[in-house]
């Protein structure tokens, strides 16, 4: 398979397995962003897409 064009290098395809759909997220944004294998991420709906943000533990409050 030939490599994508520069152009479009950020379109990706929606999979399905079973009843979950994924996307690839391209590996230099992964790698620039420091994200890991199996890390926890927050998808949020945001306009007519959605936002993906590392997920951040909740700081409960100590008595």
């Amino acid at each position: 398979m030939p490599p994508r064009r520069t152009s479009d290098a950020h379109i990706r395809n929606i999979q399905k397995t079973r009843n979950t759909y994924y996307i690839t997220l391209p590996v230099i944004e992964v790698r620039a962003l420091g994200w890991r294998e199996r890390q926890k991420v927050v998808v949020k709906p945001y306009g007519k897409g959605f936002l993906i943000r590392d997920w951040k533990p909740s700081r409960k409050a100590k008595i």
